[in-house]
């Protein structure tokens, strides 16, 4: 998370198997109006189900979300993002094609490889029908005009950036350059038709630096008549040609991952390999993708759910063009991978910020796209004997792990910032009190994650891998957490994450240990180990402490356990009236991450009581104000902090948001999605809740993935749901809340309309068995969905760029006066 603090703004935590059918959404008809009054089976709305699938346009619904540009995008700030998940590129209308090149593994300061310039597509740009598109079904940024048109995209195996021309001057020279900008020192070579500029350093300077050379290596050709290439500069190579006598040429970048070596030999295989690469390629890649992703389909009369919807999916897309490296591609929240200014980076670029992890991590497993998490879990696997290390030394000896909030590439806890005059230390005993110096509820967020993975995904293998970080976070609380004379586990000093600091017993800590003591236990049961370990979660979990609570009217008063009166709020810590630092809601974090209170319950009053009371409200784009609206069953507070977040911080064309400094950030989008998500589809609980928290003036076609490797389509007209079919993902009994309270429900097959048994669990509770591979519709009783009008699902590509109040995605012609 980000917050500001005297001259410096100081960032408090910068978080697949199955194919689906996706839905798309239909024509609200007058039908629907009837079946909300109670009409016949006749009146039924039409559904998308037919012969046990969903018949969907994928292209056309993903298409509803491409990027439209009416005028060129001239500014770095206007960039689009393209990446093939390694490597990332940002792409503007500068000099007629401009184009910055990043990767994740620049390390540790993210340096550029370079930036691209292709003066001869001024024509293009310049031109007054000129038009841009980025295709998100396909991946790539088409651009026409002047009887020109270019194709930009990155292949998926070879980390080549091409760019492809169409309508050029035969006999007109070209040029294409790359440049990299002082301080940098690198080594710029030419031959045989190649350009490279290619730079090594060490990891030597920083705190807890280690003495590996990193480095970028940028090469560049082209596809055309008497190619040349030539060294401009110490910082700027090129080569120069002539295109075909029709008119078209190619230019090939490659940026490869690099530390050292012979370059040009790297570029040229690297470029020759890209050479004979189907320019079909990275379509088939995107269009797999596709395949695989849960869509959402949104209507509103105000345009205001078309406008989320789009932002969804360029999270989705944003999120796979840059998180299929060994690292995370995001660091800081940002979008690093499609920076468009140089080396500029606000925050420590070496570390990594979880708490602006988190919400791209539950994006993906609500989106199904489950491997776009892969370098998240292999960021702290792999780095798990580091940070056992550093919590002996740093945590006076204790066993386990503290994950440092702000952690190091290497597992090490120093955030290193330019304005900050000594290293800050994360998971640190000994360090003065700081935003994370003992923050201790990260190892068990990074744990929970691991475990709704797994729960998703059902992948035993996964959860063997990943287990021994849930097990030495479990191990580390244990330790140091001691026993009061009240009989509770205690907590102190400790962080309520970045907002209060050394504190006794945090609201994050007694979530984190609710929460992971469990989580841990079923593991090591499916495991079959720690059993020790296990008995000792067993014997903790009744001596964890209740959740501290405040008057909401006086919240830095701390109630007592029999004093509540209903105006009780969930507060930050025992120590409701320490000094805030931070603008997080603490009192929600039990909500969410941590999904110990939601819509029902014994608590739901006093989680709603804490929402509505919380400090900050849509206070910074990291805010996850939407996805605890959600959990809590808030639809009109889903509604409103959805818009209130995407009006007041994405700003760009591009769909991505500004917070502090120049850079675009990708963690507003990723709270959007996951918001969106959680408001369509519940599974945290073992209970599927159906449009929970969904707005009733949104109509929604979509499909959100769930535990068991399952997932659940979903149509919703007038806030009432129209088609609602869980496909299963494995044999066993499924929980679900019904989805029209106090109507009567039965389910069906999808493959042969058998009716399924139910079983009431309670009131609104319903079970019923179901078998791996099939669907089952929940249908209200006489209303078979058997007899609704088929209406396959279509979608049409963006027309026009989208607008929601001073926002937009894509760039708007101006409209000419008189």
């Amino acid at each position: 998370m980000r917050n500001q603090r005297n001259k410096h703004a100081r960032m408090l935590k910068p978080w697949s198997r199955l194919a689906i059918h996706v839905l798309g959404s239909i024509l609200l008809l007058p039908c629907c109006i009837a079946f909300a009054a109670g009409g016949k089976v006749d009146d039924l709305p039409s559904t998308a189900w037919k012969n046990n699938k969903f018949h969907v346009d994928i292209a056309g619904v993903v298409g509803r979300s491409d990027i439209v540009l009416q005028v060129p995008n001239i500014q770095p700030q206007q960039a689009m993002p393209l990446g093939n998940g390694r490597l990332g590129v940002a792409v503007w209308a500068a000099n007629g094609f401009t184009a910055q090149l990043n990767r994740a593994d620049t390390l540790p300061n993210r340096l550029s490889p370079g930036q691209v310039e292709i003066t001869g597509l001024k024509n293009l740009v310049n031109a007054k029908d000129y038009a841009g598109r980025v295709d998100l079904y396909n991946g790539e940024l088409r651009e026409h005009g002047g009887g020109m048109t270019a194709t930009i995209y990155v292949q998926p195996d070879s980390d080549v950036m091409v760019v492809r021309v169409t309508g050029a001057a035969p006999n007109t020279l070209q040029t294409a350059i790359v440049h990299l900008w002082a301080p940098r020192l690198p080594h710029a070579v030419s031959r045989d038709g190649i350009s490279v500029l290619s730079e090594t350093w060490k990891d030597a300077t920083e705190a807890g630096a280690t003495g590996k050379t990193f480095g970028s290596l940028a090469a560049i050709t082209a596809e055309g008549r008497n190619v040349q290439a030539s060294v401009e500069s110490p910082l700027t190579v090129k080569v120069s040609f002539l295109p075909y006598p029709d008119g078209s040429f190619q230019v090939l970048i490659a940026a490869p991952a690099w530390t050292g070596g012979n370059a040009v030999t790297m570029g040229q295989h690297l470029l020759e390999a890209g050479a004979k690469t189907p320019s079909s390629a990275h379509r088939l890649w995107w269009n797999n993708f596709w395949q695989h992703a849960g869509l959402m389909k949104l209507h509103s009369h105000d345009g205001s759910a078309e406008y989320i919807e789009n932002l969804r999916l360029i999270d989705l897309y944003t999120a796979a063009a840059e998180s299929l490296g060994r690292l995370p591609g995001s660091q800081a929240g940002i979008g690093d991978l499609f920076s468009s200014v140089g080396d500029i980076h606000k925050w420590g670029p070496s570390a990594y910020w979880h708490w602006n992890l988190r919400m791209q991590v539950a994006a993906n497993l609500g989106a199904g796209v489950y491997s776009l998490n892969d370098s998240y879990f292999r960021l702290y696997r792999d780095n798990l004997d580091a940070i056992r290390a550093w919590t002996k030394a740093r945590m006076n000896g204790l066993p386990g792990i503290c994950i440092p909030e702000t952690m190091r590439f290497n597992g090490a806890g120093y955030e290193n910032e330019t304005w900050i005059k000594n290293p800050g230390r994360n998971c640190d005993a000994g360090s003065p009190p700081y935003y994370n110096a003992r923050t201790l509820s990260t190892g068990a967020e990074v744990s929970l994650w691991i475990w709704r993975q797994y729960l998703a995904t059902k992948d035993h293998a996964f959860l063997a891998e990943n287990y021994p970080v849930m097990a030495d976070s479990a191990r580390f609380l244990l330790a140091y957490a001691k026993h009061g004379t009240d009989g509770f586990l205690h907590t102190h000093p400790s962080n309520a994450h970045e907002t209060q600091w050394d504190v006794h017993d945090p609201t994050t800590d007694i979530s984190a240990m609710k929460s992971l003591f469990p989580a841990v236990l079923q593991a090591a049961s499916i495991l079959k180990t720690d059993t020790a370990l296990a008995h000792q979660l067993q014997a903790a979990l009744p001596e964890i402490l209740p959740l501290p609570r405040a008057d909401e009217t006086d919240t830095r008063r701390l109630l007592k356990a029999t004093d509540d009166g209903g105006h009780d709020i969930i507060a930050p810590s025992y120590e409701p009236g320490a000094t805030m630092h931070n603008t997080e809601n603490i009192g929600l974090e039990p909500v969410w991450p941590y999904s110990i209170l939601g819509d029902s319950g014994s608590d739901h009053d006093l989680a709603v009581r804490t929402y509505m009371h919380r400090p900050n409200q849509l206070d910074d784009d990291w805010s996850s104000d939407p996805i605890d609206a959600a959990r809590l069953g808030l639809a009109k507070e889903v509604q409103s902090s959805l818009i209130g977040l995407t009006e007041k911080y994405q700003a760009y064309p591009s769909g991505l948001a500004t917070f502090v400094g120049p850079e675009f950030y990708v963690e507003q989008i990723g709270v959007l999605t996951a918001a969106v998500q959680e408001a369509l589809v519940q599974d945290y609980d073992g209970v599927i809740r159906i449009a929970p928290a969904w707005p009733s003036d949104w109509d929604a076609d979509g499909t959100v993935f769930i535990q068991d490797r399952s997932k659940v389509d979903v149509q919703i007209r007038q806030g009432i749901p129209r088609t609602v079919v869980i496909e299963a993902g494995f044999t066993g009994h499924i929980r679900i809340r019904n989805p029209w309270p106090g109507k009567s429900v039965e389910a069906v097959s999808g493959q042969d309309n058998h009716r399924v048994a139910i079983t009431s669990v309670d009131r609104s509770i319903l079970e019923f068995p179901v078998s791996q591979g099939q669907a089952y519709i929940i249908q209200r009783s006489g209303f078979p969905n058997a007899a609704h009008p088929f209406a396959p699902v279509t979608g049409i590509p963006a027309m026009s760029p989208k607008t929601l109040g001073p926002r937009s995605i894509g760039l708007l012609a101006k409209k000419n006066k008189g």
